[in-house]
Parts: C-alpha cells; sequence; structure tokens
C-alpha cells in the first residue's frame, strides 16, 4: 500500500487557524492606523446627511443657434456635468434640471467647491485654430494718419516685417511707439489673412489680383474689406490683460469664423492672438489625461484624437509645418481663451499635448473635462447657496435606532438557538463592522465616496447577509455532530459544504448590486455600492476570522465535550450513536475437526 503523501495537507484538516488570525488582525490594524493616519476618522457624508452648496446654473443659447436650450440638450448637459463632478458615482453630487432653463447642482459638505464649481461652469468648447498673427497683450493707441497717407492707412515707411511684428517681442519695431506698433499690427492682420489658406471670404479679394507694380502708391491701394478693417481694429483695441477684455474677446463667434483671441505665454505674460477658422473640435478628441512629464518636469495634458479626428490633425499639422512663424502654430482654444498654442515642424499623428503653468490638480481637472465632452450649451451661475442637513440628520438618527434594533434581535435570536456559538458570530459581526467603517472613512478621500441615507440602508442590510453566514456554517457543524461525529472532526467536515453555500449565496448579493450600480443613477448607487462592499466583506471575515476562530473554539473543553450551553449539546441535537465499523466474520466450520 502506498505511503500517505506527508507534504500535503489532507481536506478537513484544521491547517493552522493562528496564522490566518494574526494576518486578519494585522490587516485590521493597518487599515485602523491608516485611517488615523490619513486624518479622516470618519467616513465622508451625502449632502442629505452632512449639508453642502447648491449651485444653480442657467443655460444661455449658444451663439449661432438660438433655439439650442431644448429638453434634449439640457438632458445632455445633466449627465456631462454629473459625470464631472459624481466621478465613479458614488460621491453623492446631485445633478437635475428644474424648469425648462436651470440646472441644480448640489455638492455635499467636504467636497472642494471651487474646483466643483470650476467644473460644473466650464463649458469646455474645444477648438484647434491656426495662428494668423500674435502680438504682446496690451491695447495699442490708435495710429495717427502718415504724411501723404490716407487717414488710417500704413504708411510704407512705418511697417515692419510680418515675423518682427507678431513675435511679441518688446525689441521689435512694433513696441517702439504706440503709433507704430498700432499700423503694424493692423497690417500684420490684413498680411496674415492674406497668406492664409482659408480666409474669410472678404479678405479673400484683395488675395485674387495681386498687384504687378513693385512699390504701389498707397493713395492706390485698395483698402481692406469691412470685415478685415472691423477684425483689425478689434486686434489693436483688445486688452488682453484686462479680464472683461479676454471674456469678451469672441464673444458669440461661430467655429468657421476668424477670432482674436487672449492667452499666457510660458513667462505668464498675455498676447493677444488672430486665429483662423476652427480646424479640429473638442468632439474629435477620443481621451485626455493628466500627466507629468519627466523630461521637462511639468504637469501636461494628452489628448488621443478619434479615427476621424486623427485625419483632420494630420492634414492641418502637415500645412503648417511649411509656413514661416508665427504662421507654423496651432491654437488650443479652450472656452475662447488660448491655452496653447505649439508651433509645428512636421506632420503629426494621433495626439497632442496640451502645456502650461498647470499643477497636478488643474492638469488632471482640464483633461477630466476634456474626456466626458463639452456641454451643447453656456450656463451662467445664477446661485451659490448652503443646504442645511436638518432633515436628513432626523432621518440618520432614526436609521441608526432601526439598524440597532436589528441588530438587537439579531443578537436574542443567535443567544437563544446557538448559545455559545453567537460569542463567534458576535464578534465576526464585530470584526465585519471595524472593517467596513475604516474602508468607508478611507474610501471618502481615496474615492469621494459619501455616505448617504441609502447607504446606510445597505449596511445595514448587510447585518442579515453576514449573520446569514454564519447561520450555513454553523448548521453544517451540527449536521455533522448529529450524524455522530466529535467537534473537531465536524467542524473541518462541515467547513467545505459551507464554505460552496456561502460563496454561492454571497456572490447572488454581489451580481445584484453590481447590476443595480451600473443601471441606476443617484443615491441608489449609493445602496448598490455599500452592499457590494459589504458582501465581499463578509467573505473575508468568514474566511479568514470566522472559520479559524471556530478551529481553535473547538479545542476547548467547553465547546468539545458538548457543554448545553455552548450550542452543540450532541444530546439536544439529537445525535445518533457513534458510527463504528463492524469486524467481518467468516463462515462457522461445519466440521469440528476444522474448528
Amino acid at each position: 500500500m502506498a505511503a500517505p503523501n506527508k507534504g500535503r495537507r489532507q481536506a478537513g484538516s484544521p491547517g493552522r487557524p493562528g496564522r490566518t488570525l494574526a494576518l486578519f488582525l494585522i490587516a485590521m490594524v493597518a487599515l485602523t492606523g491608516g485611517m488615523f493616519w490619513s486624518g479622516h476618522v470618519t467616513p465622508r457624508l451625502g449632502i442629505d446627511l452632512a449639508g453642502g452648496t447648491s449651485i444653480t446654473l442657467q443655460a444661455k443659447n449658444t451663439p449661432g443657434k438660438p433655439n439650442a436650450i431644448n429638453k434634449t440638450n439640457m438632458d445632455t448637459a445633466v449627465s456631462i456635468i454629473d459625470r464631472r463632478v459624481n466621478g465613479l458615482g458614488v460621491s453623492e453630487a446631485e445633478v437635475q434640471t428644474q424648469g425648462d432653463e436651470n440646472i441644480i447642482v448640489n455638492i455635499p459638505k467636504g467636497t472642494n467647491e471651487k474646483q466643483a464649481r470650476e467644473q460644473v461652469g466650464t463649458t469646455a468648447q474645444l477648438y484647434f485654430r491656426p495662428v494668423l498673427t500674435v502680438a504682446a497683450g496690451g491695447k495699442t493707441a490708435p495710429a495717427p494718419p502718415a504724411s501723404g497717407s490716407p487717414s488710417g492707412s500704413p504708411s510704407p515707411s512705418s511697417s515692419a516685417s510680418p515675423d518682427k511684428a507678431t513675435a511679441g517681442d518688446p525689441s521689435s519695431p512694433a513696441s517702439e511707439s504706440p503709433s507704430a506698433s498700432a499700423t503694424t499690427q493692423g497690417r500684420a492682420v490684413t498680411d496674415a489673412l492674406k497668406k492664409d489658406e482659408t480666409p474669410s471670404p472678404g479678405a479673400s479679394a484683395p488675395d485674387a489680383k495681386p498687384s504687378s507694380s513693385a512699390a504701389p502708391d498707397p493713395s492706390a491701394a485698395p483698402s481692406p474689406d469691412p470685415a478685415t478693417a472691423a477684425l483689425e481694429k478689434k486686434f489693436t483695441d483688445l486688452d488682453c490683460t484686462k479680464e472683461a477684455a479676454r471674456t469678451r474677446a469672441n464673444q458669440g463667434a461661430a467655429p468657421k469664423d476668424t477670432i482674436v483671441a487672449c492667452g499666457q505665454n510660458s513667462a505668464g505674460s498675455w498676447e493677444k492672438y488672430v486665429l483662423g477658422p476652427a480646424e479640429l473640435e473638442g468632439t474629435d478628441v477620443d481621451d485626455a489625461k493628466g500627466v507629468l512629464d519627466p523630461q521637462r518636469g511639468m504637469w501636461i495634458v494628452t489628448m488621443d484624437f478619434t479615427g476621424a479626428g486623427t485625419k483632420k490633425f494630420q492634414s492641418i499639422t502637415g500645412k503648417l509645418s511649411q509656413q514661416q512663424p508665427p504662421m507654423n502654430q496651432f491654437a488650443i482654444v479652450l472656452d475662447g481663451n488660448v491655452v496653447s498654442a505649439p508651433s509645428v515642424s512636421q506632420t503629426l499623428g494621433g495626439s497632442a499635448e496640451i502645456s502650461g503653468s498647470f499643477t497636478q490638480q488643474s492638469a488632471q481637472d482640464l483633461a477630466n473635462i476634456l474626456s466626458y465632452g463639452a456641454l451643447p450649451l453656456t450656463f451662467e451661475e445664477q446661485s451659490v447657496t448652503t443646504v442645511t442637513a436638518a432633515l436628513g440628520g432626523e432621518q440618520l438618527h432614526a436609521g441608526l435606532i432601526a439598524g440597532a434594533i436589528g441588530l438587537a434581535l439579531v443578537v436574542i435570536y443567535l443567544v437563544t438557538y446557538y448559545r455559545g456559538l453567537s460569542l463567534i458570530a458576535v464578534l465576526s459581526l464585530a470584526a465585519s463592522a471595524v472593517m467596513t467603517y475604516t474602508i468607508m472613512s478611507l474610501l471618502g478621500p481615496g474615492i469621494g465616496f459619501a455616505l448617504n441615507l441609502p447607504a446606510v440602508c445597505g449596511a445595514i442590510v448587510a447585518i442579515g447577509i453576514t449573520a446569514d453566514s454564519f447561520i450555513v456554517y454553523f448548521e453544517r457543524i451540527r449536521d455533522e455532530i448529529r450524524e455522530g461525529r466529535t467537534l473537531r472532526p465536524a467542524v473541518e467536515r462541515a467547513w467545505p459544504r459551507a464554505r460552496r453555500t456561502i460563496l454561492v449565496s454571497d456572490f447572488v448579493s454581489f451580481l445584484a448590486a453590481a447590476v443595480l450600480f451600473l443601471v441606476t443613477v443617484g443615491k441608489v448607487q449609493g445602496f448598490a455600492f455599500t452592499l457590494g462592499l459589504t458582501t465581499v466583506l463578509d467573505v473575508v471575515v468568514v474566511f479568514f476570522f470566522t472559520k479559524p476562530v471556530m478551529t481553535v473554539l473547538a479545542r476547548k473543553k467547553f465547546f468539545a465535550s458538548g457543554h448545553p450551553w455552548s450550542g452543540l449539546d450532541p444530546q439536544r441535537l439529537g445525535a445518533q450513536p457513534p458510527l463504528r465499523r463492524s469486524r467481518r466474520v467468516g463462515a462457522a466450520p461445519t466440521d469440528p475437526k476444522e474448528a
């Protein structure tokens, strides 16, 4: 007969319960220590329990779309804002419509209000526009008419080359005097529009028949069309150092318009731009991420384009790479402001980056906004009010009382029916409660989890789920004792069957919680998340705490001897006599001599 394999533990053997308990206790201590170390010793509460901030947004029609305020666009805006502020769906921010034009955003206390308001109010209209010209951001005084020239027309002697005029260099002729600057800037706009491959209709007329004269008479030169003249005036009058001017710079402009805009360079100085029609839009961006560039040591926002966006980006960068500065730049324009204007020297692929004076938080916030898309409407912040938690506090108090009553009834039932075994159940419930509390406290700053009333209900329901796992195991042990086995083998033989039942039961509960989390929104997601979390913790507690404790206590005389108050008394359970193997007896010999 083959010798048994001593290196392999037999099924149903007790293993090393002390080691398992030690690992569980170390994990519990580590989580509790992490909770105190983080400074968040209580779970973050939702707006119904802790109060918070309520923001009212009023929709405004998008330029060029006078009838944009409709139910479809409002619902789309609600969905985008909810994804921006709610993240994984458990921060308990509430976004809902009010009437035909308003959206109400309720943000729980403890959320970064300033950051949330920026996320909510940012329209995130993203465009990629070619740069036609750029200059220093200050307002330029109008130039007096030069001698021998019509009023408002630049004289040949006062003009500078386009490159120098648009560089924004204080040493360039464009910065020598207000008169020269205004003249040069206006001429730069006109020249840039002539060189642009996609000029406005008005700007293409002067370029249709170039003059053959090497030195045309200024008085005979055709004056720019009204659209170009208006753009020149707007560019020279623009003062990007003033916030009001930056806001009005291109207000009401359509994507295909040539516009003026403001932006800050790497030194933090304001610059003003003339930008051509948009070549790409935010809808061409597939994904965006805020990352740290290890080579430059700065935070940037990387963007990946869709298939159609990649083709557009390759086309525009191929054209820009053949231009001279600054017309080889493309401006990344977010809500009317230039956030970055990189130069292009070759045709680029399906990704781009936005660089600037980003912090980690601002880079990740911008990436978050770009990933979820632009709002179909422009919103104006109407009011910001503080929401109290008086009603929610009363409901929480009532809910905690209900939970305490339910827990007391469970304990009374366990003590009455299982007697000494109820000690193991109560200890397991306490371990589960500590794990749940610490993890919820850590998830607040971690993923923005907020505990609301439905989440409290989910935690109360989990008491029954956890108690049910203990009952399944205890009943399996009793079944083994009824069959005549002693406690220690009964504990080990009952575990495989109880384990399968517990896993199947918890899997069904977790699956229901996961489906509920995916198909619902708002506060119901808090209930589903808490239910799923406590279901997972139930498996952890039963496997790494309840079973090892039961194995250790089975060696104690109080339980092993079947004390009447242990809950495992064989007589009370109706145990059968121990099963014994009968020795096989051969047939009696018939011949006395054979005996």
